[in-house]
């Protein structure tokens, strides 16, 4: 299935500056959060991407154009530096679709611009581009097929620290209440659609507040409720936790390291041309 990703937004609380890089680029170890979601997805056999791109586009093009392999990957160097015999593989065999959907525009509009480039597939995925999980994807895709919804979302427990205060009519605090230990649900950013969801998304609108309530009130959209590890990267004290997290190996998120295939093959040492000449980037 083809996984739609919106990575356009400013991400105002992770900026340190007018130049710092979009919030889907901010790395984690020393990949991304953008690549640590596409590994995820590929994990589960979905390999072909399509970017929403908007605030930093040149950031995320220039960091694909230039990839290196051998960050991420085992190598062995012979000849020199001649050639290089990978030990494994991130993305010799995805396909990622750039595609410019503006710099102030609703998720739900950068969905619609996307649209052509489903294919007309019935059936996708979609994710904000900052949030990881190790839930199921492919448990969630089989229940979600046996439905007839539009759609369906991860539900997760909050994670805030913050405190519900209850009060009474006379003003008495009666009760205080973590937020994360509350039987609620938020929404955590990862979707499954049939393209029946632009039926209930106009021009300009928001994916979850207006075609994913729309849906719900036909009864036609669901959420998936999910406890296991969800984080989002939001501040920069989550990312910085999630730093810590990959430093010390424990991250969760990295579902591929559980199952690492052994396929050493010998690819040669291509010089990608410098191609900023033609843009400025927004690094």
């Amino acid at each position: 299935m083809k996984v739609v990703l919106f990575c356009g937004g400013l991400g105002m609380r992770m900026r340190s500056g007018p130049d710092s890089l979009p919030k889907p680029m901010m790395p984690i170890g020393s990949r991304p959060v953008l690549w640590h979601i596409m590994k995820y997805y590929a994990h589960f056999g979905h390999t072909e991407f399509i970017l929403c791109l908007g605030y930093g586009a040149n950031a995320v093009k220039d960091y694909f154009l230039n990839y290196r392999e051998t960050h991420s990957n085992d190598f062995v160097l012979t000849k020199g530096g001649e050639e290089i015999e990978l030990l494994s593989s991130d993305i010799s065999e995805w396909r990622i679709t750039f595609v410019d959907t503006g710099m102030d525009t609703a998720i739900g509009e950068r969905l619609r611009r996307v649209r052509q480039y489903l294919d007309g597939d019935d059936v996708f995925l979609a994710n904000y581009g900052d949030v990881l999980t190790d839930a199921p994807m492919d448990e969630i895709v089989d229940e979600f097929l046996a439905t007839d919804a539009v759609g369906t979302l991860l539900a997760v427990p909050p994670q805030d620290s913050f405190h519900v205060v209850r009060i009474d009519d006379e003003g008495r605090m009666t009760d205080l209440e973590p937020v994360a230990g509350m039987e609620m649900c938020i929404n955590g950013g990862y979707f499954v659609l049939r393209q029946g969801i632009f039926d209930y998304l106009g021009e300009g609108e928001d994916l979850v507040m207006d075609a994913c309530v729309r849906a719900a009130h036909d009864g036609r959209f669901r959420a998936t409720r999910y406890g296991g590890f969800w984080a989002p990267m939001d501040t920069l004290k989550e990312r910085s936790t999630l730093e810590e997290m990959n430093r010390t190996g424990d991250r969760p998120w990295a579902v591929w390291d559980r199952h690492r295939s052994p396929g050493p093959r010998r690819v040669p040492v291509v010089e990608v041309p410098d191609l900023n000449h033609s843009n400025g980037g927004a690094r």
